[in-house]
């Protein structure tokens, strides 16, 4: 359970960039992503729901976006994981965005 946290935290904490408050076209977050540099997938889908899955777990939440600021609310278990996220790029195959909590940089593209 607390590798399922940690990896969660890490998924949380590794968006990345700043942006001004745009607003994003919603259209293309939809669909599946992973970083770089991980074994992990983000599935966003129509209705609101935030699938993320690796090897070693499966994660369900939700997520709402507003102009730039995509919230997202994990929950495992007992244990919730809320932070915001500000996209400052979304493409039809990349998205860069920063976490509030950690400032950390993640660039993610889209799964095909």
């Amino acid at each position: 359970m607390r590798t399922l946290f940690g990896c969660t935290m890490l998924l949380l904490l590794v968006f990345a960039a700043s942006a001004a408050d745009d607003k994003i076209d919603g259209k293309k977050l939809i669909g599946k992503w992973e970083p770089k540099d991980r074994k992990l997938v983000l599935e966003f889908t129509k209705d609101g729901k935030l699938n993320v899955t690796s090897e070693e777990f499966k994660i369900d939440g939700s997520f709402k976006l507003e102009g730039n600021k995509l919230t997202i609310l994990l929950k495992s278990g007992e244990n919730e994981i809320k932070d915001t996220v500000t996209i400052s790029k979304l493409t039809d195959d990349e998205m860069i965005g920063e976490s509030e909590t950690k400032k950390t940089k993640e660039t993610f593209k889209r799964v095909k």
